[in-house]
């Protein structure tokens, strides 16, 4: 598996890259093969089977509704958010699915979708199972899908080869590991990013991928505009009220006086995003939905407050951002349903410290330092949100994330990149504790805050 950082930083929409991207693009998947194989004019049904993790906390992730978006053949990336609740009120409301966006079925929401929260397929605990039957009630094709976190998906043969994610593609200087990243940097003479922008030439051009990266930030300072603007309750049971707006106005009124106002504001950035996130908004996965606002805010951080910021520096933090966040793809997860919060909010985290280092000019020590910093005290970190939704403690947790990842970045930035903990290890023993971690902590809303606070 090769990865690039547009990988790990997709456009896409919320509430969850792993319950609502991941399906979504599990479905079109399933339809697009369909088509590629001439059976979709055979196909008269479609049944889909969510199972672990997907049924237990899918409602509240809006699972549902992005199933059926992709039977549609939409796609995270090109879905407008317009669009959506149309869309499901058509499908709903005539009992009807344009499979593929090519023909129309008949579609019962209630018995084509079921939800197997007392079993888990054996790949993933995020997995799902679409069949397609003829007329006579035939099975034309069935397969099992797993979304495995980020908006990744396989299908089960691919994750029993060790494909879960794109193909491998041979880039100039691979890298299994920190310690390999950091050999390869010295031996050649380069710093982090140089080395990360010289592998993504296998994708596109130097210039190419430099755009490429500066829409990604781009979407993420909208994203952060919206949540400053919209007012209102979110989605779902808890009615949880945006704080973003007033938290905006009140920083925008007070001025500069207070020293502290720089941690305020990273509040704020962290705020909007997740705020906009949990209400389907359009995101950037960094490297999840769950954890997105943690990059954007410490990138806007860089922007307002860092003496010489520019976009070169915010190319060099999404590149070795976007590196460290392989790093955890590889090697442990990005999956809140395999390492509770530590594997989305911890490895945010973790990206966003590497990458303040870098566009500070930072060492390649010091880098390697500040990631592993802001990992290693996220470990153990719960995935316990309150009625299967990404709000509580998940838009908070963001505002935490940001402001450790800032310090974690100050720290190794006053040191000269030796420590005794590598971060290499810090991975590990994040891949061990999210093994060992009960999965009642672990995206299926069965403990911690879920079962200790009333939904409403």
């Amino acid at each position: 598996m090769t990865l690039s950082v547009l990988d790990i930083f997709k456009i896409g929409i919320g509430p969850s890259s792993s319950h609502t991207m991941g399906p979504m693009n599990a479905a079109r998947r399933f339809v697009l093969d369909l088509a590629a194989q001439g059976l979709i004019e055979r196909t008269a049904q479609v049944g889909v089977q969510l199972y672990g993790s997907l049924a237990l906390t899918g409602l509240g992730h809006c699972t549902d509704r992005a199933v059926l978006l992709g039977l549609e053949g939409h796609s995270p990336e090109g879905l407008d958010p317009a669009i959506v609740e149309p869309t499901l009120a058509r499908i709903r409301g005539s009992s009807r699915l344009r499979l593929a966006g090519q023909r129309e079925i008949a579609f019962d929401e209630p018995m084509n979708v079921l939800w197997h929260r007392d079993q888990t397929l054996p790949g993933h605990s995020n997995g799902m199972r679409f069949t397609a039957l003829d007329a006579h009630g035939g099975v034309l094709c069935r397969e099992d899908y797993y979304s495995t976190g980020g908006g990744f998906v396989a299908r089960a043969d691919e994750l029993d080869a060790g494909a879960a994610g794109p193909a491998a593609v041979s880039v100039p200087y691979p890298f299994e590991s920190a310690e390999a990243l950091l050999d390869a940097a010295r031996a050649h003479g380069l710093e982090l990013h140089e080395l990360v922008l010289a592998n993504e030439g296998a994708w596109r051009d130097a210039a190419a991928t430099r755009a490429a990266l500066l829409n990604i930030w781009a979407v993420m300072t909208d994203c952060i505009e919206r949540g400053f603007r919209s007012q209102g309750l979110l989605p779902g049971v808890l009615k949880v009220r945006r704080r973003a707006p007033k938290l905006y106005r009140q920083l925008t009124e007070a001025g500069g006086a207070s020293p502290m106002q720089a941690m305020d504001w990273v509040n704020a950035f962290a705020l909007a995003v997740n705020e906009e996130n949990a209400s389907g908004g359009r995101i950037v996965t960094a490297p999840t939905n769950g954890a997105a606002g943690i990059v954007p805010a410490v990138l806007t951080y860089y922007r307002r407050f860092e003496p010489g910021a520019s976009d070169d520096g915010v190319v060099r933090f999404l590149l070795v951002g976007g590196a460290i966040g392989m790093l955890y793809k590889k090697n442990a997860s990005i999956s809140g349903a395999e390492m509770g919060c530590q594997g989305e909010v911890g490895v945010a985290c973790s990206m966003a410290a590497a990458g303040l280092v870098a566009a500070l000019n930072g060492t390649n020590e010091q880098v390697e330092n500040a990631a592993e910093i802001g990992m290693e005290h996220n470990l153990g970190l719960t995935c316990d949100p309150i009625a299967g939704l990404v709000q509580i403690p998940c838009i908070e947790r963001n505002a935490m994330g940001a402001v450790k990842a800032i310090n974690a970045a100050r720290l190794a930035m006053r040191g000269d990149g030796t420590h005794k903990v590598t971060l290499d290890q810090v991975i590990a023993t994040m891949r061990q504790t999210g093994e060992d971690m009960s999965a009642i902590y672990k995206e299926t809303s069965q403990g911690g805050l879920a079962v200790n606070v009333p939904e409403c």
